[in-house]
C-alpha cells in the first residue's frame, strides 16, 4: 500500500513521539534541580543515599539545611569591596608608613562599639573560675595606667575599671596580648552558649559542629586593612555605578570634625563628631559650652554618632588594638587581596640598623580622648610593644564571614 505524503508525515510524527517516550523512560534518573546550602534536597544527587538531617546523628551522614552564619552579639555586617586605603591627607608628621594603594577587602563582621569596662569584667568573672589566681592578675587591665607624677588623675585608677557609672565606657590599660586572650575566650563562651541552645552534643569536635552550621567562627582582633575599610565606611558615598563623589578624611562627611548637616542627630548640627583633645590643655571646650565635645575623659561607647557602618567611635575616644605588627614599608609590602602582616618577612629588622623594632610591635589606630584630630583620621598609624598598655588604647572585635546564605 502506498502512502501519500500526508500518511508519511504522521507517521513519521507518530514515530517521533514513541522515540521520544522510550529515552525519556531511559534516563528517567533521580533530578534534584538545583541544589543549595539552604535546600540540599532529600538524598545525595551522586549516591542516591537519603540524607540525615538530626543534627545529634553521629552515625549517618548528616547535612546541615540551615546555612546561615551565626555572626555572635553586637556585631555589625561589613560588606567588603574595592578601596584606596592609606593617608590621602598631608603627612605632617612625615612617617610616610601608609602610603595609598588599592586593595579589596572581603566581607566581615566588626563590633559596633568598643569592648567596655562591663564587658571586660565579665570576661575575668569568669576565667576566674579556669585559672589561678597569679594567672587571672596577668589578664587585669592595668589600672596604674591613670596615674602620672605630675598629675591628679589617681581616682581613675581606683574608679575607672569598676565603678558602675563607666560600666560602658571603653575598657582601657588593656595590651594586645591580653585583647587576644579576651577574644578567644569569647569565642569559646559564645561557642558553648549556642550548643546549650541548640541541645548539640557535647561530645562533638569542631569540625563536627561546623558541619552543622554552629560552629562560631573566631572572635579576633582586626587587622589593619579591615579595620581602616570599616572606618572609612565609604559606603555612605557610593553611587550605583561604582563612582564615589568624594573621598573621606575622617569616618563622616566634611573636612572638620564638626557635624556639618542636621542628619542624623537631629538639633546636633555643629558637634563634634568625635571625642577628641581639641588643643594643647583643652580636653572638652569650656564649661557651659553645647558645642563642646562633652568628655574630658573616655566617654561611653555610644556616644557620637555612628559611621554609615553603623560602628561607634571608629575616631576618638580610645585608640585601638589591630592585628598587624608594625613596619613601616607595610604598604608596600601588602597583598591587595584582604592585606595582613602576620609577621617581619620581606621587611626584616635587620634592615633597620639603629631601631628597636621587633614583631612585638603591633600597631594601633583611631585617635583617642587624649589625640589631637590628626590621629582621627583612619590613614594613620602608630605602634607600641604588644605587651605595653596606656589610659588611651582599647579594642574592638572582628570575625570572619562565612559563605553567602543560600548559596
Amino acid at each position: 500500500m502506498r502512502l501519500s505524503n500526508k500518511s508519511w508525515g504522521m507517521w513519521t510524527a507518530a514515530l517521533a513521539i514513541v522515540a521520544g517516550s522510550v529515552l525519556t523512560s531511559c534516563n528517567k534518573t533521580p533530578g534534584y534541580g538545583r541544589r543549595t546550602a539552604n535546600n540540599p534536597g532529600k538524598k545525595s544527587a551522586t549516591t542516591g543515599a537519603e540524607f540525615s538531617f538530626d543534627e545529634n546523628d553521629s552515625t549517618n551522614f548528616f547535612v546541615a539545611k540551615n546555612a546561615e552564619q551565626i555572626p555572635g552579639p553586637n556585631l555589625k555586617f561589613i560588606q567588603g569591596g574595592r578601596a584606596v586605603l592609606g593617608s590621602q591627607e598631608e603627612d605632617v608628621m612625615a612617617f610616610r608608613d601608609n602610603q595609598e594603594r588599592t586593595v579589596t577587602i572581603s566581607n566581615f563582621y566588626m563590633d559596633e562599639t568598643e569592648i567596655t569596662n562591663n564587658d571586660y569584667r565579665e570576661f575575668l568573672f569568669d576565667m576566674k573560675k579556669k585559672v589561678s589566681a597569679d594567672s587571672l592578675l596577668k589578664l587585669e587591665p592595668s589600672e596604674n595606667v591613670w596615674s602620672g607624677a605630675m598629675s591628679f588623675n589617681d581616682l581613675y585608677q581606683s574608679y575607672y575599671f569598676r565603678f558602675p557609672g563607666f560600666n560602658f565606657y571603653p575598657v582601657a590599660g588593656v595590651s594586645w596580648t591580653q585583647a587576644n586572650v579576651y577574644s578567644k575566650w569569647r569565642t569559646e563562651y559564645v561557642q558553648e552558649l549556642i550548643r546549650k541552645e541548640r541541645e548539640i552534643d557535647s561530645t562533638f569536635t569542631k569540625n563536627q559542629l561546623i558541619e552543622r552550621g554552629v560552629a562560631m567562627a573566631d572572635f579576633r582582633l582586626p587587622n589593619e586593612g579591615e579595620w581602616e575599610y570599616a572606618a572609612k565606611a565609604m559606603i555612605g558615598t557610593q553611587y550605583l555605578d561604582e563612582n564615589q563623589e568624594y573621598g573621606r578624611i575622617y569616618p563622616w562627611d566634611g573636612r572638620g570634625v564638626r557635624n556639618p548637616y542636621n542628619v542624623k542627630r537631629k538639633g546636633k548640627q555643629g558637634d563634634f563628631l568625635a571625642n577628641f583633645k581639641r588643643g594643647r590643655g583643652d580636653y572638652a571646650g569650656i564649661a557651659g559650652n553645647q558645642r563642646n565635645d562633652g568628655e574630658i575623659l573616655p566617654t561611653n561607647v555610644y556616644d557620637m554618632a555612628p559611621n554609615d557602618f553603623g560602628l561607634y567611635h571608629m575616631a576618638g575616644n580610645m585608640n585601638e588594638w589591630v592585628y598587624d605588627i608594625y613596619r613601616p614599608l607595610s604598604y608596600q609590602d601588602f597583598d591587595d587581596l584582604n592585606p595582613l602582616r602576620k609577621d617581619g618577612v620581606y621587611d626584616e629588622i635587620d634592615n633597620y640598623e639603629t631601631s628597636m623594632l621587633s614583631d612585638e610591635f603591633r600597631v594601633y589606630k583611631g585617635g583617642s580622648w587624649k589625640d589631637v584630630a590628626y590621629w582621627l583620621a583612619p590613614g594613620t598609624r602608630r605602634f607600641m610593644h604588644q605587651d605595653s598598655a596606656t589610659n588611651s588604647i582599647g579594642f574592638r572585635c572582628a570575625m570572619i564571614s562565612i559563605g553567602e546564605k543560600g548559596k
